[in-house]
Parts: C-alpha cells; sequence; structure tokens
C-alpha cells in the first residue's frame, strides 16, 4: 500500500454518504486503512464495499450523540487494529430546518446533539485514546459557511456548526502539545443529499451569490480533508479552511 497516508488507520463519521462517503474514497485512495461509521449500517457497508484501497477497511454502526455508541465503537476499533486511529473525520450532520418561531425543541436539541455534542463527544472519545496510546495525528472536524453567514430556518444548524469552529480552536492548544492536528473544513453548498430537499428557485439563488456560479462537489470538500489529514498539513493547525467557492 503506497501514498501518503500509507498504512494509517482514518475513521469518518457521517460516511454512508456525501462529504463522509467522499471523504473515505480518497483517503483510501491515499493509503488508508478506513473505519467508516454511520447510524444507517448499509449505507456505511456500501461505502466500504466502494473502497479500491486495503482489505482491513470496516463499517461501524454508530451514533455521534452517544456516548456508548461511540464507546462501543472505539473499543472495538482497538480491539481489531491494537489501537486509535490516528486520523477521525467528524461529518456526521442533521438538518431540521424551520423559522425560529415554528420550530420544536426538539429539532433544535437533535440538530445540537449531533453536530455539536457529537463533535465534542468524538474529540473526546478518540483523541483520549490517542494521547494515551502516544500517538501523533490530525482531526478534521466539518462546519459550514453558514456558521459564518446565518441562514434563514437555521437557527439550529448555524449555531451548531459556528460552536464546531470554535470548539475546534480550542481543542487545537490542548491537544497540539500532543502532537495532535485539529482543523475544521467550512464547505459552501454542496451536491449531497442533504441539499437535494433545497427548492431549484432558492439553489439558482445560492448559484448567483458564488463566485464561480456552482455548487461544489463532494470530492472537492474531501481533498481538502485528505490534505488535512496528510502530513504536506503539518504545520496547519486550529483553522478552518473555507471551501465555498467564492
Amino acid at each position: 500500500m503506497s501514498g501518503p497516508l500509507a498504512g494509517r488507520l482514518a475513521l469518518v463519521t457521517g460516511a454512508g454518504s456525501g462529504i463522509g462517503r467522499m471523504a473515505s474514497k480518497l483517503l483510501s485512495r491515499d493509503g488508508a486503512i478506513v473505519v467508516a461509521v454511520d447510524r444507517n449500517i448499509k449505507a456505511a457497508q456500501e461505502t466500504v464495499d466502494g473502497l479500491t484501497g486495503s482489505s482491513d477497511n470496516i463499517a461501524f454502526e454508530m451514533d455521534v450523540s452517544s456516548s456508548e455508541s461511540i464507546a462501543k465503537v472505539l473499543n472495538a476499533t482497538l480491539e481489531k487494529y491494537k489501537g486509535p486511529p490516528r486520523i477521525v473525520v467528524n461529518s456526521a450532520g442533521i438538518t431540521r430546518d424551520n423559522f425560529l418561531v415554528k420550530m420544536p425543541e426538539s429539532d433544535f436539541d437533535a440538530v445540537i446533539n449531533v453536530n455539536l455534542k457529537g463533535t465534542w463527544l468524538m474529540l473526546q472519545h478518540f483523541g483520549k485514546a490517542m494521547i494515551e496510546k502516544n500517538l501523533t495525528g490530525s482531526m478534521i472536524n466539518v462546519s459550514s459557511i453558514v456558521a459564518r453567514s446565518g441562514n434563514i430556518g437555521q437557527s439550529n444548524y448555524s449555531p451548531s456548526k459556528a460552536g464546531v469552529e470554535a470548539m475546534t480552536k480550542v481543542v487545537a492548544r490542548e491537544f497540539g502539545r500532543y502532537g495532535i492536528r485539529v482543523n475544521a473544513v467550512v464547505p459552501g453548498f454542496i451536491d449531497t443529499p442533504m441539499t437535494d430537499t433545497v427548492p431549484q428557485k432558492v439553489k439558482d439563488m445560492i448559484t448567483m451569490q458564488c463566485a464561480l456560479r456552482r455548487f461544489g462537489k463532494p470530492e472537492e470538500i474531501a481533498e481538502v480533508i485528505a490534505f488535512l489529514a496528510s502530513e504536506k498539513s503539518s504545520y496547519v493547525n486550529g483553522t478552518s479552511v473555507e471551501v465555498t467557492g467564492g
């Protein structure tokens, strides 16, 4: 196996579709052994089945909002690979869009629990495991441009992603002494299942506001993730990289 990530173990959340699936593919392309996790185990397995790299790739079912679920996957990973991943990509995310005055409290809680708390739990569980094993590595969190711009109907999603960016800076300071880098990727509007439900007239309006006049592709985000996972970005830490098409 060759490539800039040859032999490194990489875990990707939300790996069953969209950016998470493409990140899994490109990390595998670059030589990593991939642990693809998703609440939808069938989708995660389909991702693994589509990888062309190591035969040691594996899929697990996991709910990032559950500490117990994360601990179960971490323990299974430690047992199978005799150590934790040195690359962790926190790509899992959900939306529950509505105007603030109409949004059920349960929809606010669900988005915060997956997008923000889920990222916090992943950094805590897997970061601790890396530190205990004295492993250096890279942890990459997926934010969103709406963390900075705001977006109508996303009084839950936009704050959740803004929190991910702030958390990235904090944890980069805490983990840096151990040689663990923590960065964020900030996608613009990307063609994924998450944006499939956006009305066409809204997509047209968004496209006109983008300098490149188009939505991005999952692979354009995944290439930046692969860069941040590799030693090519060895002095990049605590930053958020916009990939928005301007």
